[in-house]
């Protein structure tokens, strides 16, 4: 018979007198036990816990990504806040920065540029060198029994490629689909690039996602940003993006130029209304060699700080979970140089695990606060929290800055399972 587990009966090592933590807790016998003097009130936080049934659907899910980046290419202008040399891990020496963008006299008057555009009626050598790099990565993965990648064009405005380079990705593209080197693609863009024909070839094409660089629906923010569009043309880019039968990416930018966490607050809701299939978080950083350096050096911007930051992310990403839709990425994905670059802003290499961690006390809150709510009095006694094993590793926050935050809320005790979906538990009074 399975060994019965039980909480431990004493606090472990590092944690306080009245909160202790079992990692390998229990049958639902004990839970309710915990619950018989209080009518067994068991509250689910509304977490979704997808754990994968199969090998085929774990293998699934961890899709392998085989990225070509092309910064800066096809882009209609130099965006105040970008940098996607840096970002990328790739410089674009076909199409270097013009040298008078580097002056901080014109970054104040005029953030954005027109980016150089090659009228040549071949692929610049760059793209050449990528497409080339990208295509021997994937012919490789069969020889290594890996299974078929998604290639992802990154970088740059996808859909406003010069129609030479745009062919080259597509053919690319279309050679590793009838080789059996990659199962689909997906592309970045700009909303204000993006028509029904266009994304009919890309669909054509084998492409399965376009992720739209809308960074904000605020038509405030994006004025600010010198976007050049508003939250309409993104809305309809949006839909555009649904009704050709791709899923849609959005990404969006908090805190950049002209935007507040309540901007924020207002474009999760939008872009899950607007069809996303997937988000992507990107707290705005002031990188070296934009133009937001030189007004961030001027006094003429102002980053968000790091934990006001992290709560507004805390907000998008449990409305995103519960509403089904993953968020892909919080933060910039740490490339060669990237740190040296950064001047300023919301940067933290345990973002993404720090974001959810306060999006669980976010849930915890509001269960607790529904209980009120109902007039169902919350025990003296605290809670236990009965929650997946993959919680555990940004449960109590970086260097457990959220321990107090527990505290103070009334865990009592706490555990880890596989393929349980979270529950809260109200503990009877102390005795």
């Amino acid at each position: 018979m399975p060994r019965k587990k039980k909480f431990w009966s004493h606090p472990p090592e590092g944690t306080s007198a009245s909160l202790y933590q079992s990692n390998s807790l229990d049958n639902a016998g004990d839970w309710q036990c915990l619950c018989d003097p209080l009518h067994k009130v068991v509250v689910p936080l509304h977490w979704q816990c997808r754990v994968a049934k199969t090998e085929g659907e774990e293998r699934t899910a961890r899709l392998p990504v085989v990225p070509v980046f092309l910064p800066f290419r096809g882009c209609p202008v130099r965006c105040v806040f970008c940098a996607q040399d840096v970002q990328t891990g790739l410089a674009d020496a076909h199409h270097p920065l013009p040298p008078e963008f580097q002056r901080a006299e014109f970054q104040r008057a005029e953030p954005s540029v027109p980016a150089p555009q090659d009228s040549s009626g071949q692929p610049g050598a760059g793209i050449a060198k990528v497409l080339s790099e990208a295509r021997q990565d994937l012919r490789q993965r069969p020889e290594a029994g890996q299974p078929p990648a998604e290639l992802a064009f990154y970088g740059g405005t996808f859909t406003a490629l010069p129609e030479n380079e745009l062919a080259a990705c597509l053919d690319m593209a279309n050679e590793a689909l009838e080789q059996g080197w990659i199962s689909s693609f997906r592309c970045s863009t700009r909303p204000d690039r993006v028509d029904a024909p266009v994304l009919r070839r890309l669909r054509a094409a084998g492409c399965g996602v376009v992720e739209l660089g809308i960074q904000s629906f605020a038509d405030s923010a994006l004025a600010a940003s010198r976007r050049g569009y508003t939250g309409a043309t993104a809305l309809a880019a949006c839909a555009s993006v649904r009704e050709a039968g791709l899923k849609l990416g959005v990404q969006l930018l908090p805190g950049m130029p002209g935007h507040t966490p309540a901007h924020f607050a207002h474009d999760v809701p939008a872009a899950l209304a607007a069809g996303a299939d997937m988000l992507r978080f990107y707290p705005c950083l002031v990188l070296e060699g934009t133009g937001l350096a030189a007004m961030w050096r001027e006094g003429l911007y102002t980053p968000w700080e790091l934990e006001p930051t992290l709560d507004a992310l805390a907000v998008g990403w449990l409305a995103a979970m519960r509403a089904g839709v993953p968020v892909i990425r919080m933060g910039l994905a740490p490339e060669q140089g990237l740190a040296e670059a950064i001047l300023a802003g919301p940067v933290d290499s345990e973002l993404g695990g720090r974001v959810k961690g306060r999006a669980l006390v976010l849930a915890v809150r509001e269960a607790l606060q529904s209980l009120a709510a109902k007039q169902q009095v919350v025990s003296a006694g605290g809670f236990a929290l009965r929650l997946p094993r993959a919680m555990q590793g940004f449960f109590w926050g970086a260097g457990g800055d959220l321990r107090p935050v527990w505290t103070a809320l009334g865990l009592r005790a706490l555990a880890f399972e596989e393929g349980i979906e979270p529950q809260l538990l109200l503990m009877p009074p102390r005795v």
